[in-house]
């Protein structure tokens, strides 16, 4: 019998009921890049079931582990679980980029070698594009396979590798032949981090953190089955892939969440009679933000159903990107203002109200989201061409 949608709706709200944690029922930060990251036990039940369902990746075939909604249910879901505040249970690389890279030009092999993986969070993993001296250029990426029988011997680097040091595997663009135009010589691999010849070196960012590294490659041994689709049609696949990142760099739930914790911040520092909220100066900045996040969101919900009818992305992705990074750097400022002096002693021991503490950090590990995905400018070119139909006059 074919279920209705109030159907689905009904039942997929009693299932979120008897099966949610209350913990995850709230607002909370949610990590991006891997799965492996900060999971609590409840989290961790939260991700089981919801991956025995196949709601970790609820438009994905029922073979690979998904849930196997269609466009209409998959939209009711997101509404279900945005009704009771609960976070996704997974946000990693797996299901926001190589998931969908590995639905539409991997073999069967690969699909049924990774998929089920990604969907339980069993796998972790990271992104090898950018190089040094090759970062919005990609196409000029030197990161050598050379052809060696049934493998590619893989020499070079990859930089700004977020989550390496935890990834279980990363996804490669690699060179492949220089005889052509740079984006002809490009073929996209899959290699373990555990091969022998690949190590990892941290970058601490002036935010203090560790977060992103440079992965060495000497002498790799690859196997030519890991490589997805042709030989050189690398870039081809890797601008797909793009598609899908970018739309999951927009953090859009994230700054939601964030702005209203910087309101509450703002609201608890006094100015005058008032508090820092009651400024005018200061309430235009978040009523701005705040129109600005619901136009975002809904431009999330139509590339969300262009995604969930079999679509990609599209090129409303570079949108998604550019204001939503700039929304999270704009959502920090915020949150400095309100800290005020407290947030200068960075490093130093805290003083001032707790909210403050990181304020500085934040702000500046900030400052790469409109860099990393492809820069704002890139964005923009993008836009201009495939949104406005735009092109360049330059002979």
């Amino acid at each position: 019998m074919v279920q209705t949608m109030q159907e689905f709706r009904l039942e997929s709200r009693q299932w979120l009921h008897d099966n949610c944690p209350e913990s995850v029922r709230k607002p909370g930060f949610i990590p991006w890049g891997s799965s492996k990251i900060a999971l609590t036990e409840d989290n961790s039940l939260w991700l089981s079931r919801m991956s025995e369902k196949g709601w970790t990746v609820p438009t994905w075939p029922e073979e690979y582990g998904g849930g196997g909604l269609g466009k209409e249910d998959f939209l009711i879901l997101l509404d279900e679980l945005q009704r009771i505040q609960a976070r996704p249970p997974l946000l990693g690389m797996g299901i926001s980029m190589i998931g969908p890279t590995l639905l539409e030009f991997g073999s069967e092999e690969q699909k049924l070698r990774h998929l089920p993986a990604i969907v339980r969070g069993d796998i972790a993993w990271c992104q090898g594009y950018s190089e040094p001296g090759s970062g919005s250029d990609l196409a000029s990426l030197k990161l050598r396979a050379d052809a060696d029988g049934d493998d590619y011997i893989v020499n070079g680097s990859k930089i700004w590798t977020t989550h390496a040091h935890m990834a279980d595997h990363i996804f490669c663009l690699v060179r492949t032949d220089n005889s052509g135009r740079p984006q002809q010589g490009i073929s996209f691999l899959l290699i373990d981090m555990d091969s022998p010849g690949v190590s990892v070196e941290p970058i601490i960012t002036m935010a203090g953190d560790h977060e992103v590294n440079q992965v060495f490659f000497e002498n790799v041994r690859v196997p030519q089955a890991n490589r997805i689709g042709e030989e050189n049609k690398g870039w081809t696949y890797a601008k797909g892939l793009l598609a899908h990142e970018r739309s999951g760099l927009a953090g859009i739930q994230n700054s939601v969440m964030g702005l209203e914790k910087a309101k509450r911040n703002a609201q608890k520092v006094r100015v005058g009679a008032g508090t820092l909220l009651d400024l005018s100066s200061f309430k235009n900045k978040v009523g701005v933000l705040e129109a600005e996040l619901l136009a975002l969101e809904f431009t999330e919900m139509r590339t969300l159903a262009r995604v969930a009818a079999g679509g990609d992305p599209g090129p409303e992705s570079a949108i998604l990107k550019l204001k939503g990074t700039e929304i999270q750097q704009r959502i920090t400022e915020l949150n400095l203002e309100a800290a005020g002096v407290f947030a200068a002693p960075w490093g130093a021991e805290a003083f001032g109200p707790e909210f403050a503490h990181g304020a500085t950090q934040s702000y500046l590990g900030g400052r790469a989201t409109t860099i990393y995905g492809g820069a704002s400018e890139v964005q923009k070119d993008i836009i201009t061409k495939k949104v406005l139909g735009i092109k360049s006059t330059k002979k």
